[in-house]
């Protein structure tokens, strides 16, 4: 057998391993970018009134953040499985170029969070406390029930102190959810009967209690991608070593 026919045998084999392969990524890819979604589609249609605690981004809520990332990985999954299936190079690198992008930017964000870890926690505080004026008001029932999880979920009250919920009823009063015990307008006894702990250092704890878990998702995702990355790149070039060989 002469060396070149040689050559050629062991790429169309390395091709066909490769395009395997990246199918298979890629399949996984599409059917976790179609489970985020499908969660995120019943998280809006079954709790279509939970949506956010933030008054600045009232879009920001779990369903949308879920739909919106269940789309993106499922057009990039997408991309890869045709890319691979057909061979393409302008798909295959289109693919390469997202993803790349995609995680550049999530390593850009956690530099960002860390850099500025006070100014965002000095924001977000003051955007929560902000949104509470909105607590009960029309037009703002899934704020209104998000406080209520939040609170009731955390036995805490309030963004930094319950008395944060003085300024929005003018009052020294909380909502219902704030009470050890709850009951109908128990927000109104006294001060005693009802949970003090600040929400905002509630969830802060709650998040650093699963850091670990938190940690070991980010670090499945960034394998993920850095292999999504490698066998695409991969493929391109081999790819163009064949198309260059043929040629």
């Amino acid at each position: 057998m002469r060396p070149e026919l040689r050559r050629c045998r062991m790429a169309e084999g390395c091709m066909m391993a490769l395009r395997y392969g990246m199918v298979f990524f890629n399949l996984l890819f599409w059917l976790g970018g179609c489970g985020i979604l499908g969660v995120g589609v019943w998280l809006s249609v079954t709790q279509g009134n939970f949506a956010t605690l933030s008054s600045s981004l009232p879009s920001l809520s779990a369903a949308n953040l879920l739909i919106a990332v269940g789309t993106i990985i499922m057009v990039i999954g997408c991309l890869g499985c045709v890319g691979a299936v057909k061979e393409s190079r302008p798909l295959l690198l289109t693919f390469f170029i997202l993803l790349l992008l995609i995680f550049f930017l999530e390593i850009l964000s956690i530099m960002l969070f860390f850099i500025y870890q006070d100014e965002i926690d000095h924001y977000a505080q003051r955007d929560l406390k902000k949104g509470l004026q909105l607590f009960g008001t029309e037009g703002n029932v899934g704020l209104t029930n998000a406080w209520m999880i939040v609170q009731t979920d955390f036995r805490c009250c309030g963004v930094t102190n319950h008395t944060d919920w003085f300024e929005v009823y003018n009052a020294s009063r909380v909502p219902d959810s704030c009470c050890l015990e709850y009951s109908d307008n128990c927000g109104l006894d006294n001060p005693g009967t009802w949970w003090t702990a600040p929400c905002y250092e509630r969830v802060k704890d709650w998040l650093n209690e699963n850091l670990a878990a938190l940690w070991i998702f980010a670090l499945c995702t960034a394998l993920t991608q850095i292999l999504g990355l490698v066998f695409s790149m991969t493929m391109f070039c081999q790819a163009v070593k064949v198309e260059t060989f043929y040629a």
